[in-house]
Order: structure tokens, then C-alpha cells, then sequence
């Protein structure tokens, strides 16, 4: 594993930035191929393909944590807007839901939601999941 640093631009070369540029003009789609991003940018490709898997810009986002979750809801009205409210209120910002439709009247739902503000831990919000009406089998997939 390489060695990482934050290191002001000023004092690194032009042509990283050069890289970082082509990059956002291919995936904001501005541009469709590398040879396109780099000629409006001022670099070869070569030195794009040189530094491209190297050089990012620092994310936004860099203190947000995100959790994603499972849960098997009821097919009655309005046992996801409960989820939703519980999410609300221990201040979790959600991300996405995808829910499937429901079989013998349960239906898998899976929820990305941003963790940072949080006012509970993790393990009091899946309590919380557990103990609301229709909800079964609340998991935690993931955490960042």
C-alpha cells in the first residue's frame, strides 16, 4: 500500500491538475473518450493514463458515515412512513430505499442513510426498528 499526503497544489506540477480535470470531463460526461478530455485539457494521454489512477481531489464528504440497512416490512399502510419517521427522528439523513415488492405480503426494503448527525447509536436504532409495528428482521449491512 502507497504512502498518502495532502500537499498543497501550488507546489506540485500543473499537469496533475491537468489529470484531475479530464477526469471530471469524462465522468460529468462532457466529454466521451479520454483522447477528447485530454485534448481540451492540454495534456497527453500518456501522462493521463500516467497519473490517472494516482491524483483525486480530497471527497466533500469526508466526515459523513454512512450505514445501510435491511428489513422486511409488513404489507400494511404505512409501515415504511414509521421507518422513515424513526430515521427522522434520531436525525439519519436518508441516502436511497429500494423495496421489492411484497410476497405473501412482506416485502424487503434496504436503506442507505447518512449516520453523522446521529443523535442514538446504531444498536438503540435497530432497537428502535425491532420494536416497530410491522417491521421484521431489521440487519445492518454495512457501515462506514
Amino acid at each position: 500500500m502507497g504512502k498518502y499526503y495532502i500537499v498543497d497544489s501550488s507546489i506540485l506540477p500543473e499537469v496533475l491538475d491537468k489529470v484531475i480535470e479530464a477526469r471530471m470531463l469524462l465522468l460529468n460526461g462532457e466529454v466521451k473518450q479520454v483522447s477528447e478530455a485530454v485534448k481540451k485539457v492540454g495534456i497527453s494521454r500518456g501522462t493521463y493514463y500516467k497519473y490517472k489512477d494516482y491524483v483525486f481531489l480530497p471527497d466533500k464528504d469526508l466526515h459523513a458515515r454512512k450505514a445501510v440497512i435491511s428489513l422486511m416490512l409488513h404489507h400494511d399502510k404505512g409501515i415504511l412512513s414509521e421507518v422513515l419517521q424513526i430515521l427522522s427522528n434520531v436525525n439519519a439523513n436518508i441516502l436511497t430505499i429500494n423495496q421489492n415488492i411484497p410476497i405473501h405480503n412482506w416485502a424487503s426494503v434496504v436503506i442507505s442513510f447518512d449516520i453523522s448527525d446521529m443523535k442514538y447509536t446504531i444498536e438503540d436504532l435497530m432497537e428502535m426498528l425491532t420494536n416497530c409495528r410491522g417491521v421484521n428482521h431489521p440487519q445492518l449491512l454495512s457501515i462506514e
